[in-house]
């Protein structure tokens, strides 16, 4: 496993600071380019799985990180969580937003190099978490939020089903969702906010990608839509 100080340096030789397009209050180091990087990972950490997704601003985490900037009564003097945080761009979002304590959690090799560079460039702190909670109960956390998930189907289904989970037991969880191949729908999915944000065209294919903002209820929002609207024909 690569040294906490190596990981440092490698982050540091493979990136540059710069603002996030759709929230420039926020200073994240940037890869310019994904492929040169993909491959310097790989041969770094002998992982040909391992994508750099904590090297960019993924469109998801903008909108969701914009959303708490312009809303900080959602998670000021709360207990939050960023899962899957990649750069920490929503982890920094929610400690600049006045959280009582932020975690971010992610299972890259480098994810806490690139968080421990990103919290310091912007004057917060944040926790790392190197490992999954996926499908744990949080007790001790009062807000979840996710940047961009539903990009496999087999995450995208048992996130959700968490995200649903940890809602019905009382807590506000927010996803970024810019129109992924397994976007959920239903109504326990509220769009609470949603951007045209400046993207990769390399990444996306797209300079632009309208994304949206989702606050996810409990399975009784479904029985409670079911009861408003009937029994299907």
């Amino acid at each position: 496993m690569m040294q906490h100080t190596d990981a440092l340096a490698f982050v540091c030789a493979s990136t540059a600071p710069a603002p996030v397009p759709l929230c420039p209050e926020i200073s994240l180091y940037q890869a310019s380019a994904l492929t040169p990087l993909w491959q310097a990972t790989q041969a770094t950490l002998d992982a040909w799985e391992t994508s750099p997704f904590w090297a960019f601003p993924w469109a998801g985490g903008q909108a969701v990180a914009r959303y708490l900037l312009d809303h900080p009564e959602l998670v000021c003097g709360r207990r939050v969580l960023d899962f899957g945080s990649g750069s920490g761009l929503v982890a920094i979002s929610a400690a600049r937003a006045g959280a009582a304590y932020v975690a971010a959690c992610d299972i890259d090799p480098l994810f806490a190099a690139a968080l421990a560079l990103n919290t310091a460039r912007n004057g917060v702190t944040v926790a790392p978490m190197c490992e999954s909670v996926l499908g744990q109960a949080l007790d001790d956390i009062e807000v979840v939020l996710c940047g961009d998930i539903f990009y496999e189907q087999p995450l995208a289904t048992s996130a959700l089903d968490w995200f649903r989970a940890l809602a019905k037991a009382g807590k506000l969880v927010l996803v970024g969702d810019p129109g992924r191949v397994y976007s959920p729908s239903g109504p326990e999915l509220e769009v609470c906010a949603s951007y045209l944000v400046p993207t990769s065209r390399e990444i996306e294919g797209t300079a632009e990608r309208q994304t949206v903002v989702l606050r996810v209820a409990g399975k009784a929002a479904d029985r409670e839509a079911a009861a408003r609207t009937g029994p299907s024909p």
